[in-house]
């Protein structure tokens, strides 16, 4: 089935939600709640017109497992066409939804040719199909919708006026250290303080009971995720199939809805404060020998920035 956002199962992502309305509960659980052995879908989310004339396909995906972290080298199993294999794809792939994960630049007389991304996971081969068609040309507010910032056909002039903020590597964005040592990451973040920032009331002290508002113990209303808004930023292992620990732990760049979690989409997450100087640093260690891409994300709740670095991890010196 040819599509512009990727399938679940046969349905359109834009049909998701309707799917998990219309079948039975527990049938949609057992489709949607899987720990690990899942499949991963690649999604065509939209495309974006550049100042050149040419445009940009974004793509996401979808990993079904709540746990299993996957890794699928560039290759007949992960690959793009038409042009080379590797066009900037992940080859380390997060749990959940990731959405406008990488671009893949076209011409501008692209015309009415498809991008296809085809990705093999357990043996499930599957493709997302990049399209110029205007039903899928992103916006600001698009963007902000689909990751929750915003309901679906909600527009506002805050959201209107709202642009991406920008994130830099400071340093070399090219390095090299060895298994077991820590490597310091700064990143520079520069934003307009859109969409402003609605700070939750601190939590009681640990001896108190926490007290939930009437809003935090009312069921969701809304089809789309919502999420917390506020700026941070949180790098993630884009290429590589090792573990990779970060210290402090980055806030999650996909849609983890469980409470509790480190993530903007979570139920009770409280966004920290942004450092002063708006540079933000983070430890890194590798397990394992390999070369790997982290991506940082720049994210004020709405838009996003991105930047990488690229690391060559050796094996750990031995000494006598």
């Amino acid at each position: 089935m040819r599509h512009g956002q990727g399938t679940l199962g046969g349905v359109v992502w834009a049909g998701l939600v309707a799917m998990a309305v219309v079948m039975p509960s527990q049938q949609a659980s057992a489709q949607l709640a899987y720990q690990t052995g899942q499949n991963i879908s690649p999604a065509f989310e939209g495309w974006e017109a550049n100042e050149d004339g040419s445009f940009s396909m974004v793509f996401g995906y979808m990993n079904r497992n709540w746990l299993e972290q996957l890794d699928v080298p560039v290759g007949a199993e992960n690959n793009i066409s038409p042009g080379p294999a590797d066009q900037g794809q992940p080859t380390h792939f997060l749990q959940r939804r990731n959405r406008y994960v990488f671009k893949v630049r076209v011409p501008a007389d692209f015309g009415d040719q498809e991008l296809v991304w085809t990705l093999t996971t357990q043996g499930i081969t599957q493709a997302a199909y990049g399209t110029l068609k205007l039903d899928y040309k992103l916006d600001y507010n698009v963007i902000a919708s689909e990751t929750g910032a915003l309901s679906i056909g909600i527009s506002t002039e805050e959201s209107r006026a709202n642009r991406p903020p920008t994130v830099s590597v400071v340093g070399d964005p090219v390095r090299t250290t060895q298994v077991g040592e820590q490597v310091t990451l700064v990143a520079r973040v520069i934003d307009d303080g859109l969409p402003s920032v609605r700070r939750r009331p601190a939590r009681p002290p640990s001896d108190e009971t926490p007290r939930l508002s009437a809003t935090q113990l009312r069921p969701p209303s809304r089809f789309t995720v919502e999420k917390v808004i506020g700026l941070h930023l949180s790098w993630f292992v884009m290429r590589g199939d090792s573990d990779v620990m970060f210290d402090p732990p980055q806030i999650k760049t996909w849609e983890d809805t469980r409470t509790g979690a480190n993530s903007p989409w979570s139920p009770l997450f409280s966004m920290p404060e942004p450092p002063e100087n708006g540079e933000w640093t983070v430890q890194v260690t590798f397990d394992e020998p390999g070369t790997y891409v982290l991506r940082g994300r720049a994210d004020d709740g709405g838009l996003y920035g991105d930047t990488d670095v690229r690391i060559t991890v050796t094996p750990a010196t031995a000494f006598e």
